[in-house]
């Protein structure tokens, strides 16, 4: 399977897992869900690496690397990404969060010399194009649906929806060289993910306000909370560190960023609500631009 497939397979694993922690991330709290989630994840990660022989492959010059991305791509920007979610919604949350291609894009032509053929300039235009009209024109008659409102102030949700985005290009910037070793995808995220946890823990133990639970735990977040870790960032996240392997930077990104698209349908069964004719149109965008892309 081409990066192309894997990044697109890690974008809509990202839709479903946008759409399953609406409930537990407003129950606990953008912290507090991202810690419990993260913990999950990290043991999950662990035990396939372990599986498949994976921390043999690890060199202590992979590890800094790593636990840098992690640090900055998950422990920041994924946290980022729920509070910004818990005051916009998913759909409005993953615009903002879209410009990680961006992004990504600008930073990897010019650390890694990163180019475009013709097509690929096209269809990313397209694709992007796509993303920005499906999510911003395609919220229009939808101000009745909860999982549309604005909770907060708007600049304040902007903010952190971009520090999202620019988190998870840095990260994958950061991961990028390592991912061209012969260095284990499964294991290179288990670093990424135990390095978040931790981070994570340490803000918890010292008692600050924001880490603590808005509400307590309870067997039904928790389960939905694993479920999200093991779609999103076992599965998703190591799918993009794999296309990493393959892919430039900016394409992985862009291609990944078309989440909001796939949510698009999932959002109309889930709300009863059927996305506007803009939303429609900007999905057809991103769908010829894809196509152009990964053919």
């Amino acid at each position: 399977m081409g990066y192309e497939w894997l990044a697109l397979a890690a974008a809509f694993l990202w839709a479903i897992s946008s759409l399953i922690s609406v409930t537990p991330a407003r129950h606990l709290g953008p912290f507090s869900y991202s810690r419990w989630r993260m913990g999950c994840t990290a043991v999950m990660l662990t035990i396939m690496a372990l599986i498949v022989g994976g921390w043999g492959s690890v060199s202590t010059a992979h590890v800094m690397p790593m636990v840098l991305s992690g640090l900055i791509g998950i422990f920041i920007g994924d946290t980022a990404l729920f509070a910004c979610m818990n005051r916009m919604g998913p759909r409005q949350a993953g615009l903002l969060f879209s410009c990680h291609a961006v992004f990504s894009a600008i930073l990897g032509y010019w650390l890694f010399n990163e180019t475009w053929h013709l097509a690929e300039i096209i269809g990313a235009t397209l694709v992007f194009s796509g993303v920005v009209t499906a999510i911003f024109f395609g919220r229009k008659g939808s101000d009745n649906n909860d999982w549309e409102a604005l909770h907060g102030k708007l600049a304040i949700g902007v903010a952190l929806g971009l520090l999202a985005a620019l988190c998870q290009a840095l990260g994958g910037i950061i991961a990028k060289p390592v991912m061209q070793t012969d260095i284990n995808p499964i294991a290179a995220s288990a670093i990424r993910m135990i390095t978040a946890f931790a981070a994570h823990s340490l803000f918890w133990a010292s008692g600050a306000k924001l880490a603590k639970s808005k509400n307590p735990i309870n067997r039904k977040i928790f389960s939905i909370t694993a479920l999200n870790g093991f779609l999103a960032m076992a599965v998703g996240m190591t799918l993009i560190l794999y296309a990493l392997q393959d892919g430039n930077v900016g394409m992985v990104a862009l291609l990944s960023s078309t989440t909001p698209i796939m949510v698009l349908p999932l959002l109309w069964f889930i709300t009863k609500q059927r996305p506007n004719h803009y939303a429609w149109f900007g999905a057809i965008l991103a769908v010829i631009g894809t196509g152009l892309i990964v053919s």
